[in-house]
C-alpha cells in the first residue's frame, strides 16, 4: 500500500468513526433489528431509499424516529390510505382572502427521514407523487419548486398480509428503491430484551444525538475514494446479466462454467442498469461503514439479495416450482464465481 492509499484509508477511518457510536445508540432503543439499521445507514449515506416488508409491530416506525434522534435530523410519518391526496404529502397553495394572495403550506415530505407507512394502500397518483420526490429531490407546488433536504431518505413499508383493497407498486416504480429489506420477527433473546425495556408504559427510551447530518454529508464525499477492483466490477455486471433472460451468454470468461441454462425459463424480468449502480454504491458504502477504502466480494454478496429482490421477477414456471425471487438470486450467486 503506497502513501496515497494509506492517506485515503486514514481519511475514511476518520470519516466513518461515527458509524459504530450511531449503531450502539440506536441499539439502546431498538433490539433485534440490526440488519434494518445497517441498511438504513447505508441508504442514508448513499442517497438511496428503502422498501421494507414486514408484519405490523416490528418497530419500523420506532426505528426511523430513533435514527432521526441519533443524527439530529427531522423525521415525519405518512400513513398511506386510499383517500390520501398528493397535496397531503407535498403540500399545497392556500388562498388568504384578507390578503388576496396565495401562500405555500409545505407537506410532511419536507423532512430528512420520511416513513411512508403501508405505501401499497394509497392509489397510484399518490404513490407517483412520492416517487417523483424520491427521484427528483424537489417538490413543485403551484409554480414554485422547492428543494428537499440534502439528507433526504424515504423508508416505505409494505404489509405482506391483508392485501385486499391495496394498490401494489408496479415493478417499474419499485425499481426506484435502492433496496428491499425483509424484516422478520426477533429471536427469543431479543424478544426478552424488548419485554424488559418496553413493558413499562410510563418509560420511553430516547436516543441521544451522537452525530449530525454534516457527518452524513461528509461520508458521502468519501465514497468516491472507496476503491473497487476491475474484477469486482466484472463480477457485479455478471450478477446483473445473469438475472436477465437470454443474456447468460454475455457473462465474462471467468463465469463460463456457471450452470444457468434454466434461468431464462424462470425469470420473467431481470434487473435494470439502475441495479448495477445501486449494488456498486451499496457495496462501497458497506465497505466505508467498516472503515475500509476498498470493496471485498463479501460486500457485494451480503447486499445483492436486498438490491435485487424487488427487481428480479419470477416467471409463472418459477412460481409453479415454488421459486421466489430470493431463491433465484441465491441460485445465481451460488453458481457465479466470486473473484
Amino acid at each position: 500500500m503506497d502513501n496515497r492509499d494509506t492517506e485515503t484509508q486514514d481519511e475514511i477511518a476518520v470519516a466513518s468513526a461515527f458509524i459504530t457510536p450511531l449503531k450502539n445508540e440506536i441499539a439502546k432503543v431498538i433490539s433485534g433489528q440490526e440488519k434494518l439499521i445497517d441498511r438504513l445507514i447505508i441508504g442514508l449515506i448513499s442517497s438511496g431509499h428503502l422498501l421494507v416488508e414486514g408484519v405490523p409491530g416490528l418497530a419500523k416506525t420506532l426505528t426511523i424516529n430513533t435514527m432521526a434522534q441519533a443524527i439530529t435530523a427531522d423525521a415525519s410519518r405518512l400513513q398511506f390510505t386510499p383517500d390520501l391526496l398528493p397535496a397531503d404529502i407535498v403540500g399545497t397553495s392556500i388562498y388568504d382572502p384578507r390578503e388576496h394572495s396565495f401562500s405555500i403550506k409545505k407537506g410532511p415530505i419536507f423532512a430528512n427521514l420520511v416513513l411512508a407507512d403501508e405505501i401499497n394502500r394509497a392509489p397510484a397518483k399518490v404513490q407517483s407523487a412520492l416517487l417523483e420526490c424520491m427521484q427528483e429531490k424537489q417538490v413543485t407546488i403551484g409554480d414554485k419548486s422547492f428543494q428537499l433536504p440534502e439528507t433526504f431518505m424515504v423508508m416505505a413499508t409494505q404489509n405482506p398480509l391483508d392485501q385486499e383493497g391495496t394498490y401494489p407498486l408496479p415493478e417499474a416504480q419499485m425499481d426506484r428503491f435502492m433496496m428491499k429489506v425483509l424484516v422478520d420477527y426477533p429471536d427469543r433473546q431479543n424478544e426478552l430484551n424488548i419485554l424488559k425495556n418496553m413493558a413499562t408504559p410510563n418509560v420511553r427510551f430516547k436516543a441521544e444525538a451522537v452525530c449530525s447530518t454534516d457527518d452524513i454529508l461528509r461520508a458521502r464525499t468519501m465514497l468516491d475514494k472507496v476503491f473497487i477492483d476491475e474484477s469486482l466490477q466484472e463480477y457485479i455486471v455478471d450478477i446483473i446479466m445473469a438475472t436477465r433472460p437470454g443474456m447468460s451468454d454475455q457473462l465474462s470468461s471467468r463465469q463460463q462454467q456457471a450452470n444457468l441454462k434454466s434461468l431464462p425459463d424462470l425469470v420473467a424480468c431481470g434487473a435494470s442498469p439502475r441495479a448495477t449502480l445501486s449494488l456498486t454504491l451499496a457495496a462501497k458504502t458497506h465497505a466505508f461503514c467498516q472503515g475500509r477504502n476498498y470493496i471485498l466480494p463479501d460486500d457485494i454478496l451480503s447486499l445483492a439479495p436486498d438490491v435485487l429482490r424487488h427487481r428480479v421477477i419470477p416467471s409463472y414456471e418459477a412460481e409453479a416450482e415454488g421459486l421466489s425471487s430470493d431463491k433465484l438470486i441465491q441460485l445465481i450467486l451460488s453458481e457465479l464465481r466470486a473473484p
